[in-house]
């Protein structure tokens, strides 16, 4: 038997929106990366996370069709878990290095690096309106992430994300990744409101490397 949580990560200050989130607490309860792919793909969330050891804070990251050397949202979500049952952690382990883990209130924060998010483009958009009338997927090959200011002095973002890789994943409803290379990008902290009802936030430090935090509640939208 797998005991599985089901989260929303990213979800917007009312609590709505948040990109679902399977985590599998007790990773050993699926050892094999075959079955891992497997989970992943019946499950058909975004992605899935696997704890493989709370203590130093190892996991595994899958989406649909493919393993992640680092993913924003399944961290953030996975901490926030960690901190509801009493446990919070300071340091997460994806395959990608050691992720800081902070909480303010009800935000929880991950800080890692651009240099880490697997290959994708930022697409700057004339306006918000024009972000929100694509299709999705847009046509093209390739992670696409579509942007727009919708305050440029504000730091806040219109934003929605296509990974475009051939599974059921059409529209990332909020991206932590993503959200950080743009970030890296534009050298500026942002106040990001991605698919349909989602924020992500985010902050720029000074030996480079960049935090994402959101709020998190339980279920699926």
């Amino acid at each position: 038997m797998i005991e599985l949580d089901v989260l929303r990560v990213f979800c917007g200050p009312d609590g709505g929106g948040g990109n679902p989130l399977g985590v599998v607490r007790d990773g050993a309860a699926v050892p094999d990366a075959a079955a891992r792919a497997a989970l992943a793909a019946e499950l058909g969330f975004s992605e899935t996370v696997f704890l493989d050891d709370e203590a130093r804070g190892t996991v595994d990251i899958h989406t649909p069709s493919s393993r992640l050397p680092f993913a924003g949202h399944p961290l953030v979500g996975l901490a926030w878990l960690l901190r509801s049952l009493g446990r919070p952690p300071r340091t997460l382990r994806p395959p990608a290095g050691a992720v800081e883990v902070g909480f303010e209130g009800d935000l929880t924060w991950v800080r890692g690096r651009a240099a880490w998010v697997p290959a994708r483009t930022t697409r700057r958009h004339a306006s918000a309106a024009e972000v929100d009338a694509l299709p999705a997927p847009p046509p093209g090959e390739g992670w696409l992430y579509a942007w727009a200011w919708q305050d440029e002095t504000a730091g806040v973002v219109r934003a929605r994300a296509f990974p475009r890789r051939g599974d059921t994943i059409a529209e990332d409803e909020a991206t932590g990744a993503a959200a950080m290379l743009l970030t890296h990008e534009l050298g500026r902290p942002l106040d990001i409101r991605q698919g349909a009802g989602s924020q992500i936030l985010t902050r720029v430090h000074p030996d480079g490397s960049i935090a994402v935090g959101g709020r998190v509640r339980r279920g699926t939208p």
